[in-house]
């Protein structure tokens, strides 16, 4: 049985406290891409399975009719219909993947007009600028 391994294409994102707005820009940036990917690769995963389970179920019926062993048929089936059920689990990922990739994407839109002026004042300064709350005491 194989096991099931993380991998991640490009960097993933730094669950650091580096709150720069670059950085959060392209924490932003990260999730987004890597919400976007993982659909795709989990649409094309959810293909395979749905082929493969009318395959294990077409294999069924084609060892019912040469007559083997009913054994043999129902465990076919059984992988058919369990191909079936984690499909229907990778189609929820799928989604719930979906469900995060937008939000992330506006997330990022939101903070670049919230916060780029901001950044691009005090980058462009020689001085130093105090640290955020500071003028709030």
């Amino acid at each position: 049985m194989s096991e099931l391994t993380p991998h991640t294409r490009g960097s993933a994102a730094q669950t650091d406290g580096d709150n720069r707005y670059k950085a959060v820009q392209n924490k932003l940036k990260t999730l987004g891409k890597a919400m976007d990917m993982a659909q795709n690769e989990l649409e094309a995963l959810l293909r395979g399975m749905r082929m493969n389970a009318e395959r294990a179920e077409g294999l069924a019926k084609d060892i019912a009719n040469a007559e083997l062993d009913k054994k043999f048929v129902e465990m076919t089936n059984q992988v058919s219909v369990a191909l079936g059920g984690a499909a229907v689990e990778v189609r929820k990922l799928q989604e719930t993947a979906q469900e995060v990739s937008g939000p992330a994407h506006d997330a990022r839109r939101t903070h670049a007009r919230l916060y780029e002026g901001l950044d691009t004042v005090r980058s462009g300064r020689k001085e130093r600028t105090p640290k955020p709350g500071f003028f709030a005491h």
